[in-house]
């Protein structure tokens, strides 16, 4: 197995790879992270399944235009070779109905390796 220092490396390589990808506004890159039968929990909802977390993602994309999604604080409560759970900030700005604006809150996501790779098992946000 893996040291503590190599998984965390790992993962947060994962995690900034997932920022990135949500930053491109490209859906098809996003849902490479998640896995199919994640459950995301936002603000305004439940999503289980990959479809409705991309038709969910989709939305916060048309809603936030030109949106900058940052992560930092990463925390690794829970880490090993196959399941880490990572606690962190988050902050955003993008124009919202012509304005600009930003949110900042706090999210949980459980990450599992699987066959094709580390993937989303869940993520919940809270702002």
């Amino acid at each position: 197995m893996p040291d503590r220092t190599c998984l965390e490396a790992e993962l947060a390589a994962f995690m900034a790879e997932y920022e990135r990808a949500t930053n491109s506004h490209d859906l098809s890159r996003v849902v490479q992270f998640i896995a199919e039968d994640a459950v995301y929990w936002f603000s305004d909802g439940s999503h289980r399944g990959i479809e409705q977390i991309r038709s969910a993602i989709g939305k916060t994309f048309a809603t936030i235009l030109d949106e900058v999604y940052e992560l930092r604080d990463l925390e690794w409560p829970v880490l090993t070779a196959d399941v880490a759970v990572c606690r962190y900030l988050f902050a955003w700005t993008g124009v919202v109905d012509g304005e600009l604006r930003s949110g900042r809150g706090r999210g949980t996501n459980v990450i599992v390796r699987r066959d094709d790779g580390l993937k989303m098992l869940h993520e919940h946000l809270d702002s």
